[in-house]
């Protein structure tokens, strides 16, 4: 079945009694149960609130469908489902190879907490073959995390290249996935062991709840995330789970439109005399757009604009009126925020040309958004 029968057949099928389409939202702590055996009975299901009731359960199964996942285990936020498989997956003397495009709080966390527990980061260029990669790879290291298309410049890995050479070098491989939200890419189909991303995006889809998952197909991998979730006490709640999984079900519908807006806009940039380029991976005149095109099933409403050199990135968000300024995106509305700041704390300095400005088109009609970027160009020049 098409991915979005798939992501409604949960909510509709037949009840023993009636019941609403959508899980309740059980705010519990205490579950009761029949007998005491039955508190060490996990076959049973939940004993405790944390363990996660309705809501949890059916959003746990979307996910699993989304990423072609045997196992999911949802997480506060997205950081937090970046730093579960961390802290599972990596000890003291331990390595871990980082694409120096990943998403900027994870290479804080590598850099001031995974060292205070003696786990060394190394980032390698976001555009290196498998080849290179694994050339980096040394006997302490243990994970390998990728992330496509990168952070704020969008870069495309050979994400099936470098998880086939890591998996015969017996090392395990993880994927920031929140791009294609497991809708446009299904990274443990193309042999990578981890998959995580953040709810907080494009699953939630209206900037009012934070969320992870962490999806894996190995039941061993997936019992080190539990473990960590446990111990740590790093749990969604309740209501957090039920405004993401309302978010799920329309899911499909949304990224289509989004991907149809920002390619428009993008297009459109693409000719005005601004602009120095448009970092955009499904635009032909990118310099990954053919692993993009063979890997994923579409783009989602994020890319990059690069103004010509001498152009204030700043003075341009400034002068838009229909995005807002902010720095997450996925919701249904359209935002700008400046990238130049974000990627100089990258590892490996990049000189774009000019000044970056990262968009992203929401749900609002193209044309009222072209007409907004077109009086912010034209502010430029003032």
């Amino acid at each position: 079945m098409d991915i979005r029968t798939r992501l409604i057949r949960d909510a509709t099928a037949r009840p023993q009694d009636r019941r609403p389409v959508n899980p309740p939202i059980e705010r519990g702590t205490t579950i009761l149960l029949n007998r005491s055996a039955d508190l060490f009975d996990d076959s049973r299901g939940p004993v405790y609130g944390l363990d996660g009731l309705s809501a949890h359960k059916a959003l746990e199964r979307g996910i699993a469908e989304l990423e072609a996942a045997s196992h999911v285990e949802l997480a506060p936020s997205g950081l937090a489902a970046v730093t579960i498989p961390l802290t599972a997956m990596l000890g003291a003397g331990d390595e871990v190879l980082i694409t120096d495009a990943c998403y900027g709080p994870t290479r804080k966390f590598c850099s001031q907490t995974l060292k205070r527990y003696g786990v060394t980061a190394r980032y390698y260029p976001p555009r290196s073959t498998p080849e290179e990669v694994m050339a980096l790879v040394g006997e302490a290291t243990r994970l390998i995390v990728l992330e496509a298309p990168g952070s704020l410049t969008f870069e495309v890995q050979d994400v099936p290249g470098i998880a086939r050479l890591a998996k015969a070098r017996g090392v395990a491989t993880m994927i920031d996935n929140t791009y294609a939200a497991g809708l446009l890419f299904q990274p443990l189909n193309h042999g990578v062991d981890i998959s995580v991303q953040a709810l907080s995006k494009y699953v939630g889809g209206h900037s009012d709840v934070f969320g992870g998952a962490v999806a894996v197909n190995d039941a061993g991998t997936w019992r080190k995330v539990r473990a960590v979730i446990d111990e740590m006490g790093w749990y969604l709640s309740p209501d957090d789970a039920w405004l993401a999984l309302r978010g799920l079900r329309t899911l499909p519908l949304r990224m289509a439109q989004h991907e149809a807006g920002a390619l428009e806009a993008a297009r459109w940039l693409e000719e005005q005399p601004e602009v120095l380029k448009v970092l955009h991976p499904a635009l032909p005149s990118f310099p990954d757009h053919a692993v993009f095109k063979r890997d994923f099933s579409g783009s989602n409403g994020l890319f990059g604009v690069v103004l010509k050199p001498g152009l204030d990135g700043d003075r341009l968000i400034d002068s838009l009126e229909l995005f807002g300024t902010g720095v997450s995106w996925g919701g249904y509305e359209s935002l700008a925020s400046p990238g130049d700041r974000m990627i100089a704390r990258r590892s490996l300095k990049q000189d774009l040309g000019g000044s970056l400005v990262r968009l992203h088109v929401g749900l609002e009609a193209p044309a009222d958004l072209i007409s907004d970027l077109r009086r912010g160009l034209d502010a430029l020049g003032r």
